[in-house]
């Protein structure tokens, strides 16, 4: 086991896209666990468009992350010392260990993992955060019913791909938005969508009326700006729309807000955040429902999985940013 512990830390809050003076490159020993503690060692670490929020000083679902602070992250690791009774050494676990090489933890929000069920960065995506925000957003505010049309942006991504994957399984026709004609093709023909818009290529509206003649029913909303816009002129009577992130507007100094809203009021439908967090003491209902269907081959995992290490973490975030990635972005630092 190495004796220097190397960190990323928060130097400066970003304006606009986050730059590489916006990050400090630490080394300092590796934490000794006290009584109830241990040590882990970090192995894969979970890359988050959630994370650009993050780093801003304004008020939201959870507190920024603090100049000097180690940047959060979720991470799965395994246990090299232990003095905590609840985990030994050997054991594989995921929480949010950081942006580090090293974490000591007190077991709080540390969920034990099981490499042989499925490989260790699946329980970042579709066994972790990700998944479970496409598990409970959908069902629980989109509810959707046999037969609708659900419609996601950041089809390809981590949530997206997932979301889509549920809502086949529970009978409605889906649509997913993406960038690019390969990303397109892949959540067809890989991932089961009953279509695919590219944004990048396709008028967003035109193609909507296309591929939902009866309007949309759910929409899953990764992306915000004129995606949602677009999405909202195509509601049917009584839609639900989840906001569960808005990645085009993170790095805008003037994020764009709905303009097409009153299609809301029109359409009788809802607009709702979504936050996993607030699903907790669920998470085990969610994880349990998407490794049974992942187990029988109806639900498929997309790990995009970059090797380096945690000097590599600034560029592969940048990676979401400039659309880079297919389904769950993942930095592995260590074997």
């Amino acid at each position: 086991m190495s004796t220097t512990n190397r960190q990323v830390r928060l130097a400066a809050r970003p304006v606009g896209e986050p730059r590489p003076t916006d990050w400090q490159h630490v080394e300092e020993p590796v934490g000794e666990p006290g009584d109830g503690e241990f040590l882990v060692r970090v192995l894969c670490l979970s890359i988050d468009p959630a994370m650009r929020g993050w780093m801003n000083a304004g008020r939201s679902y959870i507190r920024p992350v603090e100049i000097g602070e180690v940047m959060r992250a979720g991470a799965v690791g395994r246990v090299v010392a232990s003095h905590h009774p609840g985990f030994a050494v050997g054991d594989h676990v995921s929480g949010s260990f950081g942006v580090q090489e090293y974490c000591v933890s007190n077991g709080l929000g540390v969920t034990k993992v099981d490499p042989g069920a499925a490989p260790l960065p699946t329980y970042l995506g579709t066994l972790g955060m990700s998944g479970l925000t496409a598990y409970f957003g959908l069902i629980d505010i989109g509810r959707p019913e046999p037969g609708q049309t659900v419609v996601v942006s950041g089809a390809a991504g981590a949530v997206g791909s997932v979301v889509g994957q549920i809502a086949k399984i529970l009978g409605c026709r889906v649509v997913g938005i993406a960038g690019g004609a390969d990303k397109c093709r892949m959540i067809v023909e890989e991932f089961g969508f009953d279509a695919a818009i590219d944004y990048q290529s396709e008028d967003v509206r035109k193609a909507l009326r296309e591929h939902a003649p009866n309007g949309v029913d759910v929409y899953f909303d990764n992306v915000g700006g004129e995606i949602l816009d677009a999405v909202l002129l195509c509601l049917a009577r009584g839609a639900r729309i989840v906001v569960c992130g808005a990645i085009s507007q993170y790095n805008s100094t003037k994020p764009q807000g709905p303009a097409n809203y009153l299609s809301l009021l029109v359409n009788r439908a809802t607009m709702t955040g979504m936050v996993v967090f607030d699903y907790a003491d669920r998470y085990g209902e969610g994880i349990a429902k998407m490794a049974a269907w992942r187990a029988e081959g109806r639900l498929k995992s997309l790990e995009d999985v970059v090797s380096g290490s945690v000097d590599d973490f600034p560029d592969t975030l940048m990676r979401l940013f400039r659309g880079e990635n297919r389904g769950k972005l993942v930095l592995k630092i260590a074997d």
